[in-house]
């Protein structure tokens, strides 16, 4: 079975596991996986995890910080249902902001602060998706959650666009952060354009196009470089050797006397990954095997 990391570009209209799933179709394996969720019109940075692969998502996310970095944009004047411009419009005042008022609602932005998701959002309200509930015209109430805001810059206007940099931590709704940069300014805005550039640790540099996949997959075949190894993003963990011998033990659930350091070690026999386990007083234990 085909094992290892697909970091993909995705595409504006497609859904994140649409996404995962057409690659996985491609490499002919029905286990996948994705770190992180993009809204469909959003693009951007979405790890992908195909075969065994899936068995490092929780070790990646443990050892990256989850720190993610969007780019994105607004026009002020104009809110819709979605807070984003695939939304039906709801509310126009057309009041637009000075560009210095921007800027000072940023910087009252950045730091740990209280974010209410939006309405049409993944969260769950009494047991079922807010956007579900919004979708059958339930009003809903969704609490404000804990996120922090490491960065967040105005960048620009192109037209009636206004453009920003953010870094954030997880479950931050980049349309809510549109939402209160307006609010702060006494106006409504709408997102028209989120872009992924950073997740937990992957970077939009190592990112490759769907397209450009389905015309490797139809010519040839073979991904190559495109598909990374299993251990991909896994660099922060020590490396633990084991010679042949005590690899088979280990591999069937034994524990393994050793003298490294207690902690999370990625577990090798010679130049083959064969999963991640944890040392506690002296022993290897196996926590996922490949």
């Amino acid at each position: 079975m085909i094992s290892g990391w697909i970091i993909l570009d995705k595409d504006s209209g497609l859904f994140s596991r649409t996404a995962g799933g057409r690659v996985a179709r491609m490499l002919g394996v029905k286990k996948f996986g994705h770190i992180g969720t993009l809204d469909p019109m959003a693009t951007g940075v979405l790890p992908i995890a195909i075969g065994d692969a899936t068995k490092m998502i929780p070790f990646v996310e443990e050892i990256n910080p989850s720190v993610k970095e969007y780019l994105f944009s607004c026009q002020f004047g104009f809110e819709t249902d979605t807070l984003d411009i695939t939304g039906n419009e709801t509310e126009r005042n057309n009041i637009i902001p000075t560009e210095s008022d921007v800027e000072s609602a940023t910087k009252q932005l950045i730091g740990k602060i209280k974010q209410v998701p939006p309405v049409y959002s993944a969260v769950h309200v009494d047991g079922v998706r807010a956007y579900d509930a919004a979708r059958r015209g339930k009003d809903i109430h969704i609490p404000a959650r804990d996120i922090e805001i490491y960065e967040l810059e105005f960048t620009g206007k192109h037209g009636n666009s206004w453009h920003f940099r953010v870094k954030c931590s997880r479950g931050t709704y980049v349309r809510a952060i549109a939402r209160d940069i307006a609010k702060i300014c006494g106006t409504i805005a709408t997102v028209d354009m989120i872009r992924r550039t950073q997740t937990n640790g992957f970077d939009i540099k190592n990112a490759v196009k769907l397209d450009f996949l389905e015309k490797v997959f139809n010519n040839s075949g073979n991904f190559g470089d495109n598909l990374k190894s299993v251990d991909f993003g896994l660099g922060d963990i020590p490396v633990l050797n084991l010679d042949d011998r005590a690899a088979d033990f280990y591999k069937n659930g034994g524990f393994v006397k050793t003298d490294a350091s207690d902690g999370l070690v990625r577990v090798y026999s010679g130049d083959i990954f064969i999963g991640v386990g944890m040392v506690q007083d002296g022993q290897l234990r196996p926590k996922r095997t490949i």
